[in-house]
């Protein structure tokens, strides 16, 4: 296929109909969609691990079936117990990072469970330093943790892991803002964070997952917002509820290949935040918040969340993640 003429905009998208794929045009050459479709032994499994009752973490870690709806089964427990962590996945590997422990003191922990068992976290390695409220992405080897708050101090630090291996997060480059409680998505290409805290911020900035290097402007959500819960299929990103400074109900969206500001989607059934949010290729679920809830949406469409069943603890602030999001 030719050319596009000089008026195509980056981030446009089209069907190939010699190679039969979908593509999108960077600004100087058409870039294939990637997607990857896993074995996953029963069905896309999210994992939502530790969260918050009251001012002390917890260590619970449970799970449900995406494709289904139903309550969420006991998987087993954190190395620690912690609120605020990130977390990230690949087909196989479930990977916590960080977190909240009780007032006055911040884990530095990461730790991993394999997917399709159940049972403990297993220590991992450490981050560089103490921290809360990164937002975790991956791809399907790399795993990257931005932003957060170590101690008296928020952070734009970005570090990574290979997910396949053990060993201590390494630097990868910095956010464009020192942002806490941030909202985190990914295709097979980009990590995307959203938003964050002090100040409240409507920051979206991406990286590159599979180079080393500084995150770069994206756009704007459609409110400044922290406590964000974010996930995604390989094309669209999905952010929902949060802090504005009150807490709000809405849902935002981006394509991940394009630069752009976020655009509604709908609303959850109620306004909150601290949500843990997975993804599989079709569906966005959205977890606690302060409540044992659990609801979804169908990602490639728009529209208001629907009930999907309930948490095994009631808690809020846990990391998910699972292993069919959008990254793999």
């Amino acid at each position: 296929m030719s050319l596009p003429p000089v008026e195509v905009p980056s981030g446009a998208m089209r069907f190939n109909s010699d190679s039969q794929k979908l593509e999108y045009w960077d600004g100087a050459q058409w870039l294939q969609v990637s997607t990857f479709s896993p074995n996953l032994n029963g069905g896309p499994r999210g994992i939502f691990g530790g969260g918050n009752v009251g001012l002390s973490g917890v260590n619970t870690i449970d799970y449900v079936n995406i494709s289904s709806t139903g309550n969420a089964i006991n998987f087993g427990d954190l190395s620690q117990a912690r609120a605020l962590n990130a977390a990230c996945a690949s087909s196989t590997r479930a990977i916590w990072a960080g977190g909240y422990r009780s007032p006055g003191t911040l884990s530095n922990v990461i730790d991993f469970v394999t997917i399709s068992s159940t049972g403990s976290a297993v220590s991992f390695g450490v981050l560089s330093g103490f921290r809360c409220g990164s937002g975790g992405v991956s791809n399907s080897t790399r795993g990257v943790f931005a932003g957060g708050q170590e101690p008296g101090v928020n952070i734009n630090t970005v570090e990574y892991i290979t997910i396949s291996s053990l060993g201590n997060a390494l630097d990868f480059g910095d956010r464009t803002v020192a942002l806490r409680a941030v909202g985190a998505c990914a295709s097979p290409t980009r990590g995307i964070f959203a938003g964050g805290y002090n100040p409240i911020s409507n920051v979206i900035d991406f990286i590159t997952i599979s180079t080393l290097g500084n995150a770069t402007d994206f756009g704007d959500m459609t409110f400044a917002g922290a406590y964000r819960g974010g996930c995604s299929n390989p094309i669209r990103g999905v952010f929902s509820g949060g802090i504005t400074p009150t807490t709000s109900n809405v849902i935002d969206y981006i394509t991940i290949a394009t630069l752009g500001n976020a655009v509604n989607f709908g609303s959850l059934s109620a306004a909150k935040s601290q949500t843990g949010a997975c993804a599989s290729s079709t569906r966005g679920v959205f977890s606690g918040g302060g409540v044992n809830v659990i609801e979804y949406v169908t990602i490639m469409t728009q529209g208001n969340a629907v009930d999907f069943g309930d948490l095994f603890t009631i808690r809020g602030v846990g990391g998910a993640c699972s292993n069919a999001h959008g990254g793999l």
